[in-house]
């Protein structure tokens, strides 16, 4: 995720504001709103419901992109991507090609996968979704490369506006990912990148699925 100089990487204090669910009110609003926006809206009651929509959305045989995110782990979405066996898991495909040698391809293949899957940071109830990103990687895909792209959302990452989303992006999301960056790997994370869909112009291309509980960040 260029990182906040007030955001401090130790155990950060959060605002209480961004972990609360959204009302059914809420989610409805942002919903309708999303459909409005040429973004296709689908509610899960749960993480295992919005497992098995997934799933009823990628094809057999499918290549797929899992972008890292806490909520297609929590969900076992990212393991049935990576290791059901149902579909080419781009992934593990980059994962194991040679970055020097092959550092072309991989650029490609990762910038225009059939399936994208993933989630993003936050919902306005007017309907635009905002990701955020320390190298932008994941962004290129979300916006125009990727055939299909399928959002996981936790009903808590619903916000008023944009602005709002900014702020929970700062002040929340990126405490807990430069936490776990830090953890992971050795190295901070930082708001490098920030994608923010108003619009999708290409009918059915983008699928949100809302859930009505808390996942990820």
């Amino acid at each position: 995720m260029t990182e906040p100089p007030a955001v401090a990487s130790a155990a950060p204090s959060l605002s209480s504001e961004f972990a609360e669910l959204a009302s059914g009110e809420r989610i409805a609003t942002a919903a309708a709103a999303l459909e409005h926006n040429g973004i296709r809206s689908l509610l899960a009651a749960t993480g295992a419901d919005a497992r098995s929509l997934v799933s009823s959305l990628l094809p057999d045989g499918a290549e797929v992109y899992n972008n890292t995110s806490q909520t297609l782990e929590a969900t076992g979405i990212a393991d049935d991507i990576e290791r059901s066996g149902r579909y080419q898991p781009l992934r593990l495909r980059l994962y194991r090609m040679d970055r020097e040698m092959q550092r072309r391809e991989m650029r490609a293949l990762g910038a225009s996968p059939d399936y994208v899957v993933g989630s993003v940071h936050a919902l306005t109830e007017d309907g635009s979704l905002l990701i955020a990103s320390a190298s932008g990687s994941q962004l290129g895909p979300l916006a125009s490369g990727a055939g299909q792209v399928i959002f996981v959302i936790g009903a808590q990452k619903i916000v008023s506006d944009v602005a709002t989303g900014m702020r929970r992006i700062y002040e929340y999301c990126y405490p807990l990912e430069d936490a776990r960056a830090r953890r992971a790997y050795g190295v901070p994370s930082g708001v490098n990148n920030i994608l923010i869909v108003n619009k999708v112009m290409t009918p059915s291309r983008v699928t949100a699925i809302i859930v009505k509980e808390r996942l990820g960040f």
